[in-house]
């Protein structure tokens, strides 16, 4: 569709800005505070779970198949917990680790053991002169932040439908050695909502890396985010390495921190034999133990992957009629203006929205001088610099309803007025 504003004379244009300007002063003059910075699971659902703090008392049994839960040991984590993140997973339990609670450490320490002492007995990667990571991008600012802490290159690489672009994954990770691993959110992407395809899954188990320490960290963070009952199926990567004759190549990373509470679940990671053992190795020195009454609580209350799954069912609940809003506040607004596009997710927690080039740092700053707060502008690409100024990360899980149609209100009018500036401009 063409872009509304294009076709406008400049008197046409001019009284449209006007239009619109008109509307951010009546917005302006509201005083709204709203917040759509981060995905965050609302109220309503934290209190989902309220039932998981009546699973421990002061008479409580608190041993888990003869392990204690309230003195130290157990590093690798309960058993239930263990089975229970492996069921999860679809990996035998020998190869999990649960320990604290977010998936972020997880992925953070597996850094910097790599940085520090090197995977399969290689050379630590601070000792290999520059290093590269691969970033499909949009994709998850706080990955983008852990390798760069460490001074890792952030390579982007672009999305498709079906998750990265694979022939350019496939051309960096066979022909450069420095290349040492690569982002992923499987299955419903930061931001993008989208999931990876059986194809893309089977490419990366393929992969053939130049660098024996080439590794993919698969934060299958919304493996059981999904807003309606047919939600996306994605391939395991175990099942596909497997197929590919592989076993040590991938990290998967997962977490309950939208499942229970956030900063108070149980996060966990699996790997390949080998792999799991140097991890077990390398968090022996930094953890005495999990903490496991959090542990014993979450497999008390949530019991099976069915009772997750059930759980989560109330969760989607909440977020579906969201997710719609969104659809709707956009369509309604911009469907026919041809200045945007935005994903239509079936789970996960964002909406990747897209307006002309040069636009999205306008938008977000529009937006936080009308008092509605967004991720900044660029944090979805690596060091923040988005090449076309032109996406941005919707995270519609905290507000309420009536909250969010507020701020959607807000996107519309600053989308309209800053493609029609830009178009004004350029003329």
């Amino acid at each position: 569709m063409a872009n509304i504003y294009e076709s406008m004379t400049t008197s046409e244009l001019d009284e449209a800005i006007a239009e619109l300007e008109a509307q951010a002063d009546q917005i302006r003059a509201r005083g709204l505070s709203l917040d759509m910075a981060r995905g965050k699971p609302s109220v309503e659902q934290t209190d989902l779970s309220r039932g998981m703090l009546d699973m421990l008392g002061s008479d409580s049994d608190l041993t888990d198949q003869g392990a204690p839960a309230d003195n130290y040991g157990i590093p690798d984590g309960l058993p239930s917990a263990r089975q229970l993140a492996a069921d999860l997973l679809g990996v035998d339990p020998a190869n999990v680790i649960v320990n604290g609670s977010s998936s972020l450490n997880l992925m953070h320490d597996t850094v910097s053991h790599a940085f520090t002492h090197g995977i399969g007995g290689n050379e630590p990667w601070c000792r290999q002169g520059e290093i590269k990571f691969l970033c499909p991008s949009p994709g998850y600012d706080r990955h983008f932040g852990v390798t760069a802490y460490y001074g890792i290159t952030n390579v982007p690489v672009a999305m498709t439908p079906d998750g990265p672009d694979m022939d350019e994954v496939v051309r960096l990770v066979e022909s450069d050695a420095s290349v040492k691993g690569i982002w992923c959110v499987p299955k419903y992407a930061n931001p993008t909502g989208i999931s990876y395809s059986d194809e893309t899954v089977r490419r990366f188990a393929a992969l053939r890396p130049a660098a024996p320490d080439f590794r993919i960290f698969w934060d299958n963070a919304y493996i059981v985010h999904d807003l309606y009952e047919e939600g996306d199926q994605l391939l395991n990567i175990f099942d596909a390495l497997k197929e590919a004759g592989r076993e040590n190549l991938v990290y998967e990373f997962a977490s309950t921190a939208k499942v229970t509470f956030p900063s108070s679940g149980m996060a966990f990671v699996t790997a390949g034999p080998a792999d799991i053992a140097e991890l077990r190795s390398a968090f022996s020195v930094m953890r005495v133990s999990p903490e496991k009454l959090t542990q014993l609580a979450h497999v008390r209350f949530l019991g099976s992957v069915d009772g997750i799954r059930d759980h989560m069912a109330k969760h989607a609940a909440i977020l579906r009629p969201r997710f719609e809003l969104v659809q709707q506040k956009l369509q309604d607004g911009l469907g026919d203006a041809g200045i945007a596009t935005w994903t239509n997710p079936r789970g996960g927690y964002f909406v990747s929205f897209d307006g002309p080039e040069g636009s999205a740092k306008r938008i977000v700053g529009l937006m936080r001088e009308l008092g509605v707060t967004l991720t900044g502008a660029g944090a979805t690409w690596p060091y923040g610099r988005d090449p076309k100024d032109s996406n941005i990360r919707i995270a519609p899980t905290y507000p309420s309803l009536e909250q969010l149609g507020d701020a959607l209100d807000v996107f519309v009018v600053a989308a309209r007025l800053v493609a029609a500036q830009l178009e004004r401009e350029s003329r």
